[in-house]
């Protein structure tokens, strides 16, 4: 379970730090399209990760927002 939660807050950082450096909310950008991109960045990079590769996978992060969805609720359904 501590492995998620790592796992989970790895992903947050990278959006937060995302955020800053386009100068947006954090919780404004995607969860899963930021999962997405660094599952495909991790695989693909060779062993030594270059600074740019690593902003231009922040800029990446950045492009993909979510709307305002103010009073969301999603029950569960009943069976």
């Amino acid at each position: 379970m501590w492995v998620y939660l790592l796992a989970y807050n790895l992903i947050r950082l990278l959006m937060a730090q995302s955020a800053l450096l386009v100068d947006v909310l954090p919780r404004t950008l995607s969860f899963k399209h930021t999962l997405q991109l660094w599952l495909s960045w991790s695989g693909t990079r060779k062993q030594t990760a270059a600074p740019d590769a690593i902003s231009g996978l922040l800029l990446l992060v950045a492009e993909q927002s979510v709307a305002n969805r103010p009073g969301r609720i999603e029950p569960r359904a009943v069976k």
